[in-house]
């Protein structure tokens, strides 16, 4: 059993795990703390600042998402001062980019907008000269919009410590540092694998899928939950829908066994649902040509096919192939109709590594 501790957050009594951070008991309460930087999979990061709390006994205000809570610790989250904080800080966000909510494909999901939003900011106190940084079209799947970055470092965190490639960093200094890729190449000529993790965890508009530009609002979709249709891992997924149409796909949080994340067919290749090229009747060849045939006629010209190989040939010359986007279901089915009717071991998966 965990070790339990008491504190006091905005005058709640609240008991919580040891070893746990200020931000994380108040979210597991319901008690709102705003933050840019931290995400649950990147863990603490300290970058935003805006997450700050006032602690009784320490000097100034601490950063929650870093702040281990104590036993008997007497916490505000939302005093005077820390408001002005947190409005000073979103201001200069603001003030340093261009945040066109109006036009940016993040509108409605982006957390810098609903940051403002929550603290009645309508426009930055700071007139800063904005950003003109060239943007990045040369991924086949990814916009790179460093005029929107607020270097929250979420996309470093998630590149480098939950994928693994460390393709992304941060690189110059002062008002020129950015976040950069590989030696500061485009990310279309860097080591990226396209997964896409950096654009499901980026706070802002910096970073977006090509492919759903223009095709709905967020608010405009509905989202399904279902199962990656590839592999066997069984990565559970988000899809976004518009009339029937499926606008981009993401990973489910804190879900098993991804917890968010997806490969580059995961997140970018469900789009094979509306290719025209999907066949939707059987095809027999007759006279040299691929020709529509009904069911039944397919089904009879098959087993009269594979039996006669089974006769001439045996049943070793015949081999099964599962695909990856059938159900389990279809595929163990497959595999029955192999080794029970055909009488033979040769089944393989495209999945299969």
């Amino acid at each position: 059993m965990k070790d339990r501790i008491a504190l006091n957050i905005d005058g709640r009594e609240i008991q919580a795990d040891k070893g746990i951070t200020v931000l994380n008991v108040a979210r597991e309460n319901g008690i709102y703390i705003p933050t840019l930087c931290y995400h649950s999979r990147t863990g603490q990061a300290g970058k935003c600042r805006i997450c700050v709390v006032e602690v009784e006994g320490l000097p100034g205000l601490q950063v929650s998402c870093s702040l281990l809570a104590r036993d008997g610790m007497v916490i505000t989250t939302a005093s005077e001062r820390i408001i002005e904080t947190r409005k000073m800080i979103v201001e200069l966000y603001l003030s340093n980019g261009k945040h066109n909510c109006i036009s940016c494909e993040a509108n409605g999901v982006c957390e810098l907008q609903d940051t403002a939003y929550r603290l009645g900011i309508e426009r930055p106190a700071f007139p800063i000269a904005e950003k003109d940084c060239p943007v990045d079209l040369s991924s086949p799947m990814i916009i790179r919009d460093m005029n929107k970055c607020i270097q929250c470092y979420r996309c470093i965190a998630a590149c480098n410590n939950i994928v693994v490639n460390e393709v992304l960093d941060m690189g110059f200094r002062s008002n020129r540092m950015t976040v950069v890729c590989d030696l500061n190449k485009p990310i279309g000529q860097s080591s990226c694998v396209i997964c896409g993790e950096c654009v499901q965890l980026c706070p802002t508009g910096a970073l977006i899928e090509k492919k759903s530009v223009g095709k709905a609002r967020n608010w405009e979709t509905e989202n399904i939950e279902t199962t990656c249709p590839y592999c066997g891992v069984g990565c559970r997924i988000r899809l976004h829908v518009k009339d029937n149409e499926i606008v981009k796909v993401t990973g489910i949080e804190d879900v098993a066994p991804n917890y968010g994340s997806l490969c580059l067919k995961g997140r970018f290749g469900c789009d094979f649902v509306h290719s025209p090229e999907r066949l939707k009747t059987p095809l027999l060849r007759k006279n040299g040509e691929l020709v529509e045939a009904s069911w039944d006629e397919a089904l009879n010209f098959m087993a009269k096919r594979l039996s006669g190989i089974k006769e001439s040939s045996g049943p070793e010359s015949i081999v099964g192939i599962g695909c990856a986007r059938s159900t389990n279901e279809n595929n163990y089915v497959m595999m029955k109709f192999m080794r029970a009717v055909i009488g033979t071991n040769n089944v393989d998966h495209c999945a299969r590594t």
